[in-house]
């Protein structure tokens, strides 16, 4: 039988893929423990909205059918561009 390897690839999607349809305990042999940080985090700023204000920003999220992290982003990146 056939006994397929770890795909060596930096595709993230290729290797969702591949995690999709194989077992890790399958692979124990080929794994190896890292020390170094293999994904790098985006960085998160927080806001402090006053409850009515955290309000209006679901519902206005909520109108335009996407999230509301998704609707502040996209206020963010609109400034960003204006500058």
């Amino acid at each position: 039988m056939n006994n397929p390897k770890i795909p060596e690839t930096d595709s993230i999607q290729e290797m969702a893929l591949f995690w999709d349809t194989h077992d890790i305990t399958d692979f124990e042999d080929e794994l190896e423990e890292v020390s170094d940080q293999v994904f790098e985090r985006a960085p998160l700023i927080r806001i402090r909205l006053l409850p009515d204000e955290a309000e209006a920003v679901r519902r206005i999220a909520e109108s335009r059918g996407i999230s509301y992290p998704d609707l502040i982003r996209g206020w963010v990146r609109e400034k960003i561009q204006v500058q």
